[in-house]
């Protein structure tokens, strides 16, 4: 039952700002089979995630038979205790037995190594609901919680997650839209799409309170989610590599929206998926064509001319969706540090390059023109407009939310072949810390965030301060602050062979002794983060403030 401690005015506060964050932020997901990997490992990431950034571990716990667990709408409220998950809109059965993960808006990786990366995606407005009258109770972050505290398998996750949906009711958090969830474990990983059916369902109905696909990524491939859907036909006799609601196409049928006696397949994107916007396909043209740019004849983005005829938009084409596969095999093997720079990308040397607007380039004295030391890939509103800036979507974005990488190793324990990496506000500016799946408690400054008061005793604001303090000159402070993060992050990946042994060592003599190395291990890399940080930004006052004096 819907609506139980929680008010209308609460619904709509929360909606508004999830939507506000859903219209102006990308999340991407990149995921990468394990052969795929350059290591072996599936490879499982996010970026820009809800409000709520503070990563925090909840505990698996025993239940009574016979327990319900609550339902919670407000995951995503970064103004809430650490403890308060929300407002309680229903119950489902409890488990007798919950399994530690990682929370945050959206909990991404338990102990494990299961892991959940989430997209918002377009959906037709037909089937958006209105929250003031829907019966739907179950959000997809919600749906993540219950799944990490009760699986370990990929496929097992998905078939529940497709099943809560079904049963409770997809509720949008997210401006109305639909989402995308890519699961995985060590060894397989797969992709779900769930919509939503419209204000009208009834759960005493019998009738599916959503409509969702779910499909099996190959062992040999990538992809991407640019907050769009990338499912298209369903092989409804091939179990091992889809599952669906028994409503996926009836659906579209009932609404005239599919005609199956017509000559067309029925394309899940393109029945249930709105017309193409270019900030989704600049990401996936972006993905594919570095991965594999023998695949197929890429759209031509580069800069060209000077460095200006890129942004000549009528030399421009949208390309079709159906441009890209859902998955492909990549020409070369991906790493982690291949996913963290692609996290990073800000579309350098494309026509979606904003450093390399017009308006940036100023005289040089010399007879021609410069970049402007001001340009950054992240201007803010007020410098769009008063510089004229098309406001595309990069894959970072300033200031805000979070963003993970989750790498599962299955050649190792469980607690030791997880690695979650996680950065904080910006992935361009910010470090990346390892946080194993066996730690036992994050650092206080990875869990203490509030965007209403400043605190040096925060790594994300810590993070945000020097991100902001680079606008003062972009071009050069940038460097500076790689200068401090470029070694942290060096360092991470040259000791990791010798964490793991270690701990493997510890381990095989007693588990306790490896979750406390690991935990001091990763809790401490968090803090070196925050002490890196303001120091930077005590530098970077020093350093650019007494130039525009």
């Amino acid at each position: 039952m819907k609506g139980k401690g929680i008010s209308l005015k609460n619904l709509t506060m929360i909606a508004a700002m999830l939507m506000a964050a859903t219209e102006l932020y990308p999340c991407t997901i990149i995921a990468v089979g394990k052969k795929a990997s350059a290591d072996g490992s599936v490879i499982i990431s996010h970026t820009d995630c809800g409000a709520d950034n503070r990563i925090r571990v909840v505990h698996g716990r025993s239940y009574d038979k016979g327990e319900m667990a609550p339902v919670y709408w407000g995951i995503q409220d970064i103004h809430r205790p650490l403890d308060d998950f929300g407002d309680v809109i229903g119950y489902i059965p409890q488990v007798e037995q919950t399994y530690t993960y990682f929370h945050s808006a959206y909990p991404h990786m338990n102990e494990h190594q299961l892991a959940i990366a989430e997209s918002t995606t377009s959906q037709r407005k037909e089937l958006r609901v209105d929250m003031a009258v829907c019966k739907q109770i179950m959000t997809v972050e919600q749906a993540q919680a219950f799944a990490l505290q009760r699986y370990t398998s990929a496929r097992e996750a998905t078939a529940f997650i497709g099943q809560l949906m079904s049963q409770y009711g997809f509720l949008p958090s997210c401006a109305g839209e639909s989402e995308t969830l890519v699961i995985g474990d060590t060894e397989e990983i797969w992709i779900i799409e769930i919509f939503s059916v419209g204000s009208d369902w009834d759960p005493e109905s019998g009738e599916p309170g959503a409509i969702w696909v779910a499909q099996r990524v190959p062992d040999d491939h990538a992809l991407i989610v640019a907050n769009w859907s990338i499912i298209k036909e369903v092989d409804e006799n091939d179990p091992g590599t889809f599952l669906f609601s028994p409503n996926y196409k009836q659906f579209a049928i009932d609404r005239g929206w599919y005609n199956p006696e017509g000559s067309k397949p029925f394309i899940l994107q393109e029945v249930y998926a709105p017309i193409l916007r270019e900030w989704a396909t600049n990401r996936m043209w972006l993905f594919y064509s570095t991965l594999a740019p023998s695949y197929t004849d890429w759209p031509d983005r580069m800069l060209q001319d000077g460095h200006m005829m890129g942004y000549n938009q009528y030399i421009q084409y949208v390309e079709p969706l159906s441009l890209y596969p859902t998955s492909l095999i990549p020409e070369v093997k991906i790493s982690v540090q291949d996913v963290m720079a692609f996290q990073r990308s800000t579309f350098e040397g494309t026509i979606y390059d904003k450093t390399e607007d017009y308006d940036w380039y100023v005289p040089d004295g010399k007879g021609g023109m410069k970049k402007s030391p001001l340009a950054t890939p992240f201007p803010s509103k007020d410098m769009r407009e008063l510089l004229d800036i098309n406001n595309r979507r990069n894959v970072a974005r300033p200031q805000g939310f979070y963003g993970m990488i989750a790498q599962l190793r299955g050649w190792l324990p469980d607690p030791i072949g997880g690695i979650y990496w996680v950065f904080l506000d910006n992935a361009y500016t910010s470090p990346y810390v390892p946080i194993y799946a066996g730690t036992r408690e994050t650092a206080e400054c990875y869990k203490n965030f509030d965007p209403t008061t400043y605190s040096n005793l925060s790594a994300c604001w810590a993070i945000d301060f020097v991100d902001n303090l680079l606008y003062l000159k972009w071009q050069e402070a940038v460097k500076d602050l790689w200068q401090v993060r470029n070694p942290y992050e060096e360092q991470l990946f040259s000791e990791r062979d010798h964490v793991d042994k270690e701990a493997l060592a510890l381990y095989e003599e007693n588990p306790d002794k490896a979750l406390d190395f690991l935990t001091s291990y990763s809790k401490g890399k968090m803090e070196t983060v925050l002490e890196m940080y303001n120091q930077l930004h005590d530098m970077l006052i020093v350093k650019y403030l007494s130039l525009i004096h």
